[in-house]
């Protein structure tokens, strides 16, 4: 156990009543918290940790105390800005390339970032505020947050991200919607729990929207990193025969994870495993392998993706799409029985955490240095200093 994850758990809280909402007082007359502000699109400049207020709650919000946050791709990228359709290559390259000035309009998720932003995806924290009228049966409860939010309901596709479209968790308190907020009852550590949310959410709605079966022979590729390892669990949970890409230094632990056959990150697939072999691909590299994975699907497979960490622009065979009624399936928003489906995963124990390594949350930059170099396998996690009490 980590020096962080101790002091972590040592964290007591203890109920008080303060402005007709139930508070667990682990602030006591503070008024500012600890967190790290992103100033704008460039490079690690623009990561400032510094004291900023406390969130104040509005109708049907929380306030939750973040014990622990995971380190995603999808900071880094919309820190870069490499969202924007002007980025051609990869995020390693956004990221060696990225001036400390630069404003790019079109470099987030769904509308122009808003800076100073609060980023941090994943979220393991303790409930320690409730809006007036909200239930207070949640104060106290150690949650994860689902961080894809659907405000006008699961028939839309339109979806709202923590850290993206409002502050987020690289802080010692985030507020949320009360609705976004799942209570688990499982043994893990709050640094276990934090690699969960963004990776594996993202993982299980790939999975559940390409409609993995027992039947399916499932490619994954970067399986190692945390999307990629987590959909080697979820798609063998599910039954389906996995075949896998990772770099050499890390086949034997993605096959540690139920994977039937791994290849090493750039052999040739079409050669490998042939055309016309596999039901479903998940891949979140895209780049020069796209062309391949098309061609190894069987007729009527079904392609999923969420990101394209190789780069995002491919070569596309209109003549293999059509040909071989292939389904292409983008997966973003996440679908309504995605997080409970985790929730009750964890608390079975049908899933494993991968943590790679923690960092105190002032040290985000050398973690994200790190998470740049591509070689750990699981996911980092970033802890806030534990509040006065």
């Amino acid at each position: 156990m980590s020096d962080y994850q101790q002091r972590n758990d040592m964290t007591t809280v203890k109920p008080v009543l303060r402005n007709s909402r139930c508070r667990f007082d682990v602030t006591g007359d503070e008024t500012t918290m600890k967190a790290v502000v992103t100033t704008g699109n460039g490079g690690y400049g623009k990561l400032e940790y510094k004291d900023v207020p406390i969130p104040q709650l509005g109708s049907g919000e929380v306030l939750i105390q973040v014990l622990a946050a995971g380190v995603n791709n999808t900071e880094i990228n919309t820190r870069l800005g490499w969202y924007s359709s002007s980025v051609t290559g990869s995020t390693e390259d956004a990221a060696g390339q990225s001036s400390p000035d630069s404003t790019i309009a079109d470099g987030g998720w769904n509308e122009p970032t808003q800076f100073p932003l609060i980023q941090g995806t994943d979220c393991c924290g303790r409930v320690i505020e409730v809006a007036a009228g909200e239930d207070s049966s949640m104060l106290g409860s150690r949650v994860l947050v689902r961080a894809c939010m659907r405000r006008e309901g699961f028939a839309s596709m339109e979806n709202f991200w923590m850290a993206s479209d409002f502050d987020g968790a690289f802080a010692q308190y985030v507020k949320v919607p009360a609705s976004e907020v799942f209570a688990v009852d499982c043994d893990w550590s709050d640094i276990e729990l934090a690699t969960i949310p963004c990776a594996y959410g993202t993982a299980e709605n790939m999975v559940h929207r390409a409609a993995v079966s027992n039947r399916d022979s499932v490619l994954v590729s970067g399986a190692s990193g945390g999307v990629g390892s987590a959909v080697v669990q979820l798609a063998r949970r599910r039954g389906a025969k996995v075949y896998a890409i990772a770099g050499k230094s890390k086949i034997d632990q993605v096959y540690s994870l139920g994977a039937e056959r791994v290849l090493e990150r750039g052999t040739d697939i079409l050669v490998s495993l042939g055309k016309n072999s596999v039901d479903v691909v998940i891949d979140n590299v895209a780049g020069d392998t796209f062309g391949q994975l098309i061609e190894i699907l069987k007729r009527g497979g079904r392609y999923a993706s969420s990101g394209a960490i190789g780069g995002p622009l491919v070569t596309l065979d209109m003549r293999s799409f059509y040909l071989k009624d292939l389904n292409l399936i983008g997966c973003t928003a996440w679908d309504e029985q995605v997080f409970p489906n985790l929730i009750w995963y964890i608390e079975k124990g049908d899933i494993v955490p991968l943590v790679a390594k923690t960092f105190a949350l002032e040290d985000i930059v050398e973690a994200q240095q790190e998470f740049l170099k591509k070689t750990h396998f699981g996911n980092f996690v970033l802890i806030p200093p534990v509040p006065n009490t």
